[in-house]
């Protein structure tokens, strides 16, 4: 009997939350709070990231509207924590990592000078390392560019953060669709004349990373690519219960 490989057929939105950040007088930039959920052909579910720790101090989880959390979202799915296998680290920012210790069943995956950078002890981690430092957790760290599946590949993408990694998902009818994640949030800032914001780790890094981003959507014909945190873009898109396939 001949194996079936397993290959993503689903992409699920899982929008946590708006904010509304001012970022000049009178002036506010509509931000959204997510994560995702690649369904494969052999019934295998991968999350990608966790969403803000429920935990997190004021300064770090403005007021935000519509508010859920990565379980509930899940549950809409009728999925449970334990249903899920793999969880794709992207980074350890608090918004992303917070609620990784629910999953602990999962085998968790991240860039090697990421997970070692955090477990160092850069404070930058520090708000939600009793999530992601969980003693039950399981990771395999791995090395630049990697395809975890065919059709599913994570790109290094630092800059953000060192060790940052973006998602690249080949579905079989939406074709490839970019999660740029935090290298790029929002979409104006998808250009080689970009420049950092305060909480980006390097702007040289950065631009390079999203070079390499703007030439993988060239080379594999990207008709969708998402940004990390881009409110108004994903006002347009669909969020679960529905879905990309």
């Amino acid at each position: 009997m001949t194996s079936v490989k397993s290959t993503p057929t689903k992409l699920y939105l899982l929008q946590l939350s708006t904010t509304s950040v001012p970022v000049s007088e009178g002036r506010t930039l509509e931000m959204v709070l997510g994560c995702y959920l690649v369904d494969t052909c052999d019934g295998r579910h991968i999350l990608i990231d966790s969403g803000i720790a429920a935990d997190a101090q004021s300064a770090e989880k403005p007021p935000a509207q519509n508010e859920s959390n990565v379980i509930e979202q899940l549950a809409g799915l009728g999925l449970q924590p334990r249903d899920i296998d793999t969880v794709i680290c992207t980074h350890f920012d608090v918004d992303h990592a917070g609620f990784h210790d629910a999953f602990s069943s999962a085998e968790f995956i991240v860039q090697r000078t990421h997970y070692e950078l955090a477990r160092a002890g850069h404070p930058r981690f520090a708000a939600a390392r009793l999530h992601w430092d969980h003693p039950a957790l399981q990771y395999r760290s791995i090395d630049g560019d990697t395809e975890l599946m065919p059709g599913l590949t994570l790109i290094e993408t630092s800059g953000h953060t060192t060790g940052h990694q973006s998602v690249l998902v080949h579905l079989p009818n939406t074709g490839p669709v970019l999660l740029a994640i935090d290298a790029v949030m929002i979409q104006r800032l998808f250009t080689l004349q970009r420049n950092a914001w305060p909480n980006d780790e390097s702007e040289e890094q950065l631009r390079l990373s999203t070079e390499k981003l703007l030439k993988i959507v060239e080379r594999e014909q990207v008709q969708l690519v998402i940004f990390g945190h881009d409110g108004l873009q994903w006002k347009t898109l669909r969020k679960a219960p529905h879905y990309y396939d």
